[in-house]
Parts: C-alpha cells; sequence; structure tokens
C-alpha cells in the first residue's frame, strides 16, 4: 500500500487533484449563485423560504419561477451530472499510470469546457455553444475510461 508521501509524489494524481479541486470550487460558486438570484428575484421554490416577504396570500406570489433562477439551477445540475464521473473516471486514471502531458491534456480540456459550459449557459450564448462545451467535456471523460479500459482491463 503506497504511503501518502508516495502519492503526494505522483505528479499525475497531484495535478488530477488540483484540477478536480478548481472544477468543484467552479461547481460549488454555483450554489451561492442560484440562492443569490433567488433573493434578487424573490422567487423561491418552498413555502417556508417567503416567510421573510410576508404571510398568507401574500407570500405565495413569491412561490414562483424565474428563467435566470431556473438557468443557473440547470447549470449547476449539468455539472453534477458530468463533473461526478470525471472525479470518478479521473482518479482511476490517475492511478493508472498514464503520460504526464496526456493527463494534463484531458484535465485542462474538461476543466475549458466545464467553465465554457457555465459561461453559454449563464450569459445565454446561442446554440450550439452549450452544446459543444457539453460533448467535449463529456468526451473528455469517455476518453480516460477508454484508456483506462484499454491499458488496465480486468474483466
Amino acid at each position: 500500500m503506497a504511503d501518502l508521501k508516495q502519492l503526494m509524489d505522483h505528479e499525475v494524481l497531484m495535478a488530477f487533484a488540483s484540477y478536480a479541486t478548481i472544477i468543484l470550487c467552479k461547481m460549488m460558486l454555483l450554489s451561492p449563485a442560484t440562492a443569490f438570484q433567488r433573493l434578487t428575484k424573490k422567487v423561491f421554490a418552498n413555502p417556508e423560504d417567503t416567510a421573510g416577504f410576508g404571510k398568507g396570500e401574500n407570500a405565495k406570489k413569491f412561490l414562483r419561477t424565474d428563467d435566470r433562477v431556473e438557468r443557473v439551477r440547470r447549470a449547476h445540475l449539468n455539472d453534477l451530472e458530468n463533473i461526478v464521473p470525471f472525479l470518478g473516471i479521473g482518479l482511476l486514471y490517475s492511478l493508472s499510470g498514464p503520460d504526464l502531458s496526456t493527463a494534463l491534456m484531458h484535465f485542462r480540456i474538461f476543466l475549458g469546457a466545464r467553465i465554457y459550459h457555465t459561461i453559454a449557459y449563464l450569459t445565454p450564448l446561442p446554440q450550439p455553444n452549450r452544446a459543444l462545451a457539453f460533448i467535449i467535456g463529456y468526451g473528455v471523460t469517455l476518453s480516460m475510461a477508454y484508456r483506462l479500459l484499454r491499458s488496465r482491463l480486468y474483466l
């Protein structure tokens, strides 16, 4: 079993940890962004969230949807759907002994695609911007999975 010092000396694993931290922080920022949009637009999903804005029928008018709030929320959900597989496959890929430059290429392209996807979602940029960003990020995860299975297949 590798000790912590050996893992810290593993360049690809440390690169993965760096990019994973950046992408997780980006994803985490969408939670307060959603809350900010909800508060500034006074748009809430749950009755108890409207308590500070009135009672009874007066509070019900704040139970609605808003396009800006929904865009941030959907961007966050899309991150969850794509970043979680990247983290699992990326970790296994990193531990499989890939070339550092190839691994960095995968990590950088994924990070760029996810940042661009968020920008395309929130701005909003016209399609196919968001779709291309999604496909590129998804393709990176599939590429790592393919390389991992090809090099370390134990079926």
